[in-house]
Order: structure tokens, then C-alpha cells, then sequence
């Protein structure tokens, strides 16, 4: 009987290239990917011969450059694509210092809760909007240690304000001393220099007919994120490559360690801030970051000589519900907004968590639906760089904050 391969016999590994574009990573030391599709493609120019002939007919094409295409779509879940969008933005990921010793008071603040500090300055420990932290110490109420919590905003060096991300809340308290504040797993964003320039080593294993394929120098050239109003929170990558490097009848990389098993995200499972204040009034929105990713082709070569990526350019849409002027008046008046979207994998105290922030935002277009039902706006959006950080903003056009890693 022909065994034919199947999905579920396809594993999919990857790992940094440390070599230089292009060249193979070593065997050892790769990661599994968690996929829902995943599809990776060695592509050929062809060149069809232009001539012209009595018989009527073509007598010759050519290959020529070589180049790879790839893509990969998952379900978001905390920790399984840090890899590649600390790549898209060009800076790793990296801790911030937690904040000891404080002298910390908590009030309520609305449906919000205030988080101030006797002295120092939370801009100044790395702190930043759209960050997911937790407190600890001694002397705090039990309801107020561990606890999920995101930044808002921060209205002056002694004071944040958060949004428990948690189905718990707060208990106002304090002053408390001798407090940690702990910026959860690591954070990333877009960077004024010093950019980084990754690239991949992944290979297909088809373990029903035991069949390898390693492709080599993958840049990532666009993530995409889609959040409908019910349902799994989806994220799309696409890479370019430079070759189909290798073939075979056994797996090329050793032991790849096993994607994790952190719970999947839903849109209604989270935050979303507009301006620092949480709203219930969106009813589907995606982004994506886009690197324009250009071929160096030249000539002699059957290979581009690199991949050069582009600028980091974050656009997106989402849909509101039409109660009033606010979000038809950020359109037609050109007005700048945050956007804050905080993603949990349940409503425990200590869920891992995944944060979007978009310091700096304009709408591009406001269009309203007519219908028998609630009538809708649709509005495009384009992030732009952020220089105004007096409340907490990072000067950045997106930030990524990802408490599993």
C-alpha cells in the first residue's frame, strides 16, 4: 500500500542562524513549532525564451533564481512565536529589572486601581504602558500579591494606573513597605537603532515517509494577528529564504526541544485599552507588522546575495459599535490614540499572558454600516512612531510583552 504524507506526521523545527544569512544553523539546538498550517516552498524564476520562430512554437525555458516562500499560521498562545516577533521588530526580547524595597499604596480608581510609590519613578525602573505586572511582599493583602496586572498609564514617576486582568480585584491598602514590583516574562518593541537582523534554518519532517526538507535563510516579513468577537485569536507569519538547502531520508535537526503547551488566547478572555481606558465596544479587530522584505538578486548567482527587510510598518482594522462622536471625531480631527491589547489564557491571578501596545495611532476611515440591528463603524488604523513618553508610552511604533519566556 503507497503511504501518503499526512499533516499529522509533519513536524516543523526551527532555529536562529548564527552563521550568516543563508547558512545552515548547526543540528543541535532547535525548536518545535506549534502550527495550525505551516508551508515552506523552494520557488525558481523561470525565463521563457522570447524568440521568434517559423514553426509558431517556444524551443527553450530556463531556471533561474533560486528564493524560498513560507508562511505559518497558528492559534496565539503566550510563548510559542516570541522567536519571530522579536524578529519583526528588530530588538530581542529582553527583562526589566524588577523595582524592591517600595513603599507602595493602592487605591480604587473607578473600575481601575492606582499604584503609587513613595519614591523613585516607575519611567525610570523601564516600566511602560501595556506591561503586565505583579506585586509582592509581606506585608500586602493576600488579593493584591501575584496578581496580573496591567499598566494603563503612568501619570507621574510615583504613580501607575492598572487593570487586574484577573476574575479577582484588588483591596485598597497602604502604604506597605518593603514591596516588589515585577515586570512579567520580557518585553519588546521596534527600536530607535541598533535593529537586529534574523534569520532561520526550518525544516519540514515528514515522519509517514521519512522525508526531510531544510530550508535556509528565513526572514520573517509580516506578522499578522486576528481577533474576531468569539472564537481563537489567530496569528499568521511569512518568511523569505534564500534555499531549499538539503533533502533527505532522516531528520537533519537532533532532538528539537517541544513547543510548549501554554494555553491558546481568546479575544473575550482579555483587554483592550483606547486612550488608557478600557472599552467593550469593539467587535473584531486584526494588525499586522509588515518588514517589505526585497530580494538582493545579482548577477552570476542562482541565490540573492541577502534579504534586505524594510521599514517596520504597523497597520491595521477593527469594527465599534456607533453610541457616539468619540471614535467618528478621532477620524475626522486626525487624533493620535494608544491602543492597548491584552490577551490572558484564563482568568486565574497568575495567567500567562500576551500584550500589543500601539503608543501612537490614527484612524483612517470611519464608515458606518445600516442595519436592523446595531449599527457598526469600520476603521482602518496605521501605528506611527510615539515621541510623547511622559505617561508611560515606550517611544516606539509597537511593543510586545510576553510573560511566559
Amino acid at each position: 500500500m503507497t503511504v501518503v504524507a499526512r499533516g499529522v506526521g509533519k513536524k516543523v523545527a526551527y532555529k536562529k542562524e548564527g552563521s550568516g544569512w543563508g547558512v545552515i544553523a548547526g543540528a543541535s539546538g532547535a525548536k518545535y513549532i506549534r502550527r495550525v498550517t505551516s508551508n515552506f516552498n523552494l520557488k525558481k524564476d523561470v525565463y521563457e525564451s522570447a524568440e521568434i520562430r517559423t514553426d509558431y512554437q517556444v524551443a527553450d525555458s530556463r531556471a533561474g533564481v533560486r528564493s524560498v516562500d513560507g508562511a505559518i499560521n497558528g492559534e496565539l498562545s503566550p510563548g510559542s512565536y516570541s522567536d519571530f516577533m522579536q524578529s519583526v521588530v528588530a530588538r530581542d526580547f529582553a527583562a526589566v529589572t524588577a523595582a524592591t524595597g517600595l513603599s507602595v499604596t493602592i487605591a480604587t480608581a473607578g473600575t481601575l486601581f492606582t499604584v503609587a510609590r513613595g519614591s523613585g519613578s516607575w519611567l525610570t525602573d523601564g516600566f511602560r504602558v501595556g506591561q503586565v505586572i505583579r506585586l509582592s511582599g509581606a506585608g500586602l493583602n493576600v488579593a493584591n500579591q501575584a496578581n496580573n496586572l496591567l499598566i494603563c498609564n503612568i501619570s507621574s514617576a510615583l504613580s501607575m494606573t492598572v487593570k487586574v486582568l484577573s476574575t479577582t480585584t484588588l483591596v485598597a491598602e497602604g502604604p506597605i513597605a518593603t514591596v516588589t514590583a515585577t515586570v512579567q516574562g520580557k518585553t519588546t518593541y521596534a527600536p530607535l537603532s541598533g535593529h537586529t537582523d534574523d534569520s532561520y534554518t526550518v525544516e519540514e519532517w515528514y515522519s509517514d515517509i521519512a522525508q526531510s526538507e531544510v530550508y535556509t535563510g528565513l526572514k520573517v516579513g509580516t506578522m499578522a494577528v486576528q481577533l474576531p468577537a468569539t472564537g481563537m485569536v489567530t496569528t499568521d507569519f511569512t518568511f523569505m529564504g534564500k534555499n531549499l538547502e538539503q533533502t533527505g531520508t532522516s531528520q537533519y535537526f537532533t532532538t528539537p526541544t517541544n513547543a510548549n503547551t501554554n494555553g491558546i488566547t481568546t479575544a473575550v478572555q482579555g483587554v483592550m485599552l483606547v486612550g488608557g481606558v478600557p472599552v467593550a465596544l469593539i467587535t473584531s479587530m486584526d494588525f499586522s507588522v509588515e518588514r517589505s522584505l526585497e530580494a538582493a538578486n545579482v548577477v552570476g548567482s542562482n541565490f540573492a546575495a541577502d534579504v534586505f527587510t524594510g521599514r517596520i510598518k504597523a497597520t491595521g482594522n477593527m469594527s465599534t459599535y456607533f453610541i457616539d462622536n468619540t471614535y467618528r471625531d478621532y477620524y475626522n480631527n486626525e487624533t493620535p490614540i494608544s491602543i492597548v491589547v491584552a490577551l490572558t489564557t484564563d482568568g486565574t491571578k497568575t495567567a500567562q499572558c500576551l500584550t500589543f501596545t500601539m503608543p501612537r495611532v490614527k484612524l483612517g476611515s470611519a464608515d458606518k454600516s445600516d442595519s436592523e440591528g446595531g449599527i457598526t463603524q469600520s476603521h482602518t488604523f496605521t501605528a506611527l512612531l510615539n515621541s510623547d513618553t511622559a505617561t508611560g508610552l515606550e517611544a516606539t511604533t509597537i511593543q510586545i510583552n510576553d510573560t511566559s519566556i
